[in-house]
């Protein structure tokens, strides 16, 4: 069986958009499933990370053409330093405005014509079972939906975040006419794809007001988060968080929690340790000044998938931060799986009642606090902070193999053959 996978980030893509169909590719062939893959030629990802084409088999056809991106326009590929702003990229408000109104529903929208084509002619020459997209950006929906009806294969299309629901979406300042034809796009392509796959319950929920098949393969971790170090945890007090954080999961509250412990405590003050490592929101550094923290915050750009790991398992406090938005609830950051294999303990801010809450009560791997629970917060950062002046602050993470790439990947096989 042969799947033609739609994909805009792959390696040498960094960032945590790349990991989902780069592992599924990894382990699809061991399900009876080949996949051959279609991405870009010359894509200006904003993050890269060579070392994940090492884990592209040499047997897997890849097949590449080239894509003109408005971006390019403003962001030279030669500017390594423009490259560092994923968190910062609403913050022009009229470039936000242009890119909100002028290119739906994404600048990769000028890759779907030239793919089709492209796309056509390979699929007269060659069988495909089923043609799978993954989104964002959801340009490769529509790539894959005007293939389908020319061809009438089966399609299968990945949501790994919302489309019209997304949670910056807010910050294009979109004109209704336009929200209301970006939402009809997304329409057209849950109420036309075979089956939608997304990553959370809640998401599930969503799409199914539009689509008559929708089903649920989470993001997961693979045999690199099991690698020896040889590392320790760290001497201090650290709370770390790895990968992008955005202006939406800026968490005020608890700097002001970790300024309220720093005047009541002083030996706290020097064994505490904030470690934001990636690419960080200018509000959230703008934050960790105004409430006194700078002494106290080592800042790190984007790392390596190898190196975030390393962190990982370093960290005394794993800190996740789930957008402080509406329809947050069903919001699953890739890291949370590789948080789980580091058996760290889990700080985490968000939707108490959402899909990362009950993933965090199965797992036994943290707990979560709401944006305004103050004291609820400042009394389990003083709980961890004893433990880890008694050299007791340990994790009892359980049940997370089913979160295992190949196990997830046993499942999307399963909803492939059933197409």
């Amino acid at each position: 069986m042969k799947v033609l996978i739609l994909t805009y980030y792959w390696p040498p893509a960094g960032g945590s958009g790349v990991q989902r169909w780069l592992k599924f590719v990894k382990y699809l062939q061991d399900f009876g499933i080949e996949p051959i893959v279609y991405t870009v030629d010359n894509a200006n990802y904003p993050k890269l990370d060579s070392s994940l084409e090492n884990q592209i088999s040499d047997d897997i056809t890849i097949l590449k053409q080239p894509i003109w991106e408005p971006t390019d326009l403003f962001l030279s590929r030669k500017n390594t330093s423009s490259k560092t702003t994923i968190a910062n990229s609403t913050k022009n408000g009229f470039l936000s405005f242009i890119r909100g109104n002028f290119f739906i529903p994404d600048p990769k929208i000028f890759w779907v014509k030239p793919s089709v084509k492209y796309l056509n002619n390979y699929l007269k020459n060659n069988a495909i079972d089923v043609i799978i997209s993954s989104g964002p950006p959801h340009s490769m929906h529509l790539i894959a939906k005007k293939l389908k009806q020319k061809h009438q294969i089966k399609w299968l299309a990945d949501f790994r975040d919302p489309w019209t629901n997304l949670y910056y979406n807010s910050d294009f300042k979109q004109l209704n006419f336009i929200k209301k034809w970006n939402k009809n796009l997304e329409h057209s392509v849950l109420s036309t794809a075979d089956c939608v796959l997304t990553v959370s319950n809640t998401l599930q929920k969503e799409f199914s007001s539009s689509s008559k098949r929708v089903e649920v393969v989470a993001n997961g971790f693979d045999d690199e988060v099991f690698l020896d170090t040889t590392d320790q945890l760290d001497q201090k007090f650290t709370i770390s968080y790895i990968g992008l954080l955005p202006k939406q999961s800026n968490p005020k509250l608890l700097f002001k929690v970790l300024q309220e412990l720093i005047r009541e405590n002083a030996i706290f003050k020097k064994d505490l340790q904030l470690n934001f490592i990636g690419d960080i929101a200018d509000e959230v550094k703008q934050e960790i000044h105004t409430y006194g923290l700078v002494s106290n915050t080592n800042f790190k750009e984007y790392v390596s998938h190898k190196k975030a790991i390393e962190f990982q398992k370093k960290a005394q406090v794993l800190l996740l931060l789930i957008p402080n938005v509406q329809n947050a609830k069903g919001i699953l950051t890739g890291k949370l799986f590789e948080y789980l294999t580091s058996k760290r303990p889990i700080l985490a801010m968000g939707p108490r009642n959402g899909d990362l809450s009950t993933i965090l009560k199965e797992t036994n791997a943290g707990d979560v606090f709401s944006y305004s629970d103050k004291n609820a917060l400042k009394n389990k950062v003083m709980d961890m902070y004893q433990a880890y002046k008694k050299d007791n602050l340990h994790s009892t993470t359980t049940n997370i193999d089913q979160f295992h790439r190949k196990q997830l990947t046993q499942k999307l096989a399963q909803i492939i053959k059933s197409l």
